[in-house]
């Protein structure tokens, strides 16, 4: 059975590569435990990198320390070829097909589907997740619900597949909804999906992409499957000091794609926090029999946020040598290996040194809110 409040939520955002930081995370909070194996976040919430993560604690949630142990060997031993093909072949293959659609648009029939193929990653996740578990673990009381965010191409619609337990009813907000289903890999393949980088994926009636896109309520899901307690882990940092920077090189196209990538997985995620803080704040000072009198329906939820203290960007640029060479070339053409260019990176480089040092630092982030992190648990 799950431990403390059964409706503690763990919602994990997107960032590509830079999720590797939540398996640090969530290793320190396995420490912290009484007993590691009992899954303290019966419902978890999933977008993007880290709808992965959540997937593979919702497949090990009968054991919670297996669990992230599982999690912490895939991201300590990651290689960019076990996600996407990092071979000269296959690299120049993706680049000359861009290419030619660039340049003979009138005579290429078909128009590439993304930069990058990750065909390895769906079989990487096939041979890690066993989805059946699922089933087995709402069941026995050990987990409540799981939700995968992916975005629709066709509607515009942020939409949250979910499995969980029977009295959870779907969802529909202006373009959100949360819809039942029988998660499985391609969920997980949609989910990830970052734009221009990674193929389309079709679930159902439409193609999917990246959950973090046009995600404009990331914390809801959790809300909507019944958390009164949300542990958000982040993929960047969440305050920066408000200082305007100068900038006198025109910006690279790595600049600008890393620009949109940060739009796209943590905007949104630090709206939306700042949103229910508010709301949390007007909720305290309302008496309870106005509220009653009123009808508001509305409930505070108790939040936690872990994030990255370093700015991940940099450091991607002192990790960028480990890309095979292949991809090293092909980044280095739109200014992606230096410093000024490092966003794009972070979310690209899956290896090694690089997801090594994000499990660090988010094993030592952690530890250094240890009181906070156990209160907030009941611990």
């Amino acid at each position: 059975m799950t431990s403390g409040n059964s409706r503690t939520a763990l919602v994990l955002p997107g960032g590509g590569a830079r999720a590797a930081y939540q398996a640090g995370v969530l290793t320190a909070i396995c420490e912290m435990l009484p007993d590691p194996t009992v899954n303290p976040f019966p419902i978890l919430c999933g977008t993007s990198a880290g709808a992965i993560n959540a997937a593979t604690l919702a497949c090990h949630a009968d054991n919670f320390r297996a669990a992230v142990e599982d999690m912490n060997d895939v991201w300590r031993n990651m290689r960019a070829r076990d996600v996407y093909r990092a071979d000269p072949f296959g690299v120049a293959k993706s680049g000359a097909h861009w290419l030619s659609s660039l340049m003979l648009g009138w005579f290429v029939r078909r128009s590439p589907r993304s930069l990058l193929d990750n065909e390895p990653l769906r079989q990487l996740l096939k041979r890690r997740l066993d989805f059946s578990n699922i089933d087995r673990s709402i069941a026995n009381g050990t987990l409540s619900a799981v939700s995968i965010t992916a975005s629709g191409y066709t509607s515009g619609h942020s939409v949250s597949f979910f499995q969980a337990r029977t009295e959870v009813e779907a969802w529909a907000r202006t373009h959100r909804f949360g819809s039942r289903d029988r998660l499985t890999v391609e969920h997980l393949m949609a989910s990830a999906a970052i734009p221009f980088v990674f193929p389309a994926i079709r679930l159902h009636r439409e193609w999917f992409g990246d959950g973090s896109m046009r995600q404009l309520a990331p914390v809801s899901p959790a809300i909507h499957l019944g958390a009164d307690k949300i542990l958000v882990i982040g993929a960047g940092r969440m305050s920066e000091k408000a200082e305007r920077q100068r900038g006198d090189a025109y910006p690279t196209l790595a600049q600008v794609a890393g620009h949109a990538l940060s739009s796209i997985f943590l905007d949104g995620l630090a709206v939306d926090i700042e949103r229910m803080q508010r709301i949390n704040r007007t909720l305290s000072i309302i008496p309870e029999e106005v509220k009653e009198a009123a009808g508001v329906s509305l409930r505070p939820i108790e939040t936690l946020i872990i994030a990255p203290s370093e700015r991940l960007d940099f450091l991607a640029a002192k990790h960028a040598k480990a890309l095979p060479r292949s991809v090293r070339l092909l980044l280095r053409g739109i200014g992606a290996m230096n410093r000024a260019g490092g966003a794009l990176t972070s979310y690209l480089l899956f290896e090694q040194p690089y997801t090594r040092a994000l499990i660090s630092l988010g094993y030592r982030d952690t530890q250094a809110r240890e009181e906070e992190v156990r209160s907030f648990l009941g611990i």
